[in-house]
């Protein structure tokens, strides 16, 4: 009941004027604690649209799921303007995100403190095998860990990883994907409310869209434990929802080019 609570709640604290927006609207976002910015994460116009976003927002820090807190630890004044030594020194080119092209944009967008969140695959498997709480240890339950999902969330989030994995992943594993999607939304917020502590906000956050949500992503998870922050969400998608999306505000651009992600799924 309490996880039912906290979703309503999250939902209901949407600002003003929220809903579809163009990207000049980005340059104009409301106040908030916290901006969570989300991306299909090899589309360029969803990195333009962030530069775009943090630039205006100017933040004290900015928040990236594609970082280690110890790769952030790298980014320096001296290097932030090099693409070529920026990536090198983040390990960019081993690490399977898109090209560090897509996203060096973001980080000459501000001098912001530079945040990571991301976690070593081997906790992501562990959360597979036994759970999201029990991977991140004491503060799980102020992260909402310690709950079960609610049933209808629990299938369509399955639903969703299904998909995500061209429907190749065999079922028993899809309750363990949850999971290791639940930790790393808790990991983001746990990021966000060290970064607000250290530098004071506001905090922005790179991300992908599935964190984004609202309703059981990173801005569901800091409701859980940091419930008086201000937290807009902001989605980008490639086509048109067939209801509400599940963001404050939503943009809906071109698709990236790019092959069939499932090719290598498919037999001949």
């Amino acid at each position: 009941m309490r996880n039912a609570l906290v979703f309503a709640a999250a939902l209901a604290a949407a600002p003003a004027g929220a809903g579809q927006i163009d990207a000049p609207a980005l340059g104009d976002l409301p106040a908030a604690d916290v901006v969570v910015l989300g991306e299909v994460h090899d589309n360029p116009i969803h990195h333009a649209n962030q530069a775009r976003a943090v630039a205006a927002l100017a933040p004290s820090a900015l928040v990236f799921e594609m970082l280690t807190p110890e790769q952030a630890a790298r980014v320096t004044p001296g290097l932030r303007a090099d693409r070529a030594a920026l990536g090198a020194a983040l390990g960019w080119d081993g690490t399977g995100w898109p090209d560090f092209a897509l996203y060096h944009p973001i980080f000459i967008a501000t001098d912001a403190a530079i945040y990571g969140a991301a976690l070593p695959r081997a906790s992501a498997r562990r959360a597979v095998e036994r759970g999201a709480a029990e991977v991140f240890g004491a503060q799980a339950a102020a992260y909402g860990l310690s709950d079960p999902l609610p049933l209808a969330q629990q299938r369509a989030r399955e639903d969703l990883q299904r998909e995500a994995h061209c429907n190749a992943l065999p079922e028993p594993l899809l309750p363990g994907m949850v999971e290791a999607q639940r930790l790393r939304d808790a990991a983001l917020a746990r990021a966000v409310v060290q970064a607000l502590a250290e530098t004071g906000g506001p905090v922005a956050v790179i991300t992908g869209n599935g964190h984004a949500r609202r309703d059981w992503g990173l801005p569901a998870a800091l409701a859980r434990a940091a419930s008086d922050l201000t937290v807009i969400s902001v989605g980008q998608l490639e086509q048109a929802p067939e209801a509400g999306a599940p963001y404050d505000f939503w943009l809906v651009t071109q698709p990236a080019e790019r092959d069939d992600p499932c090719a290598g799924f498919k037999s001949d």
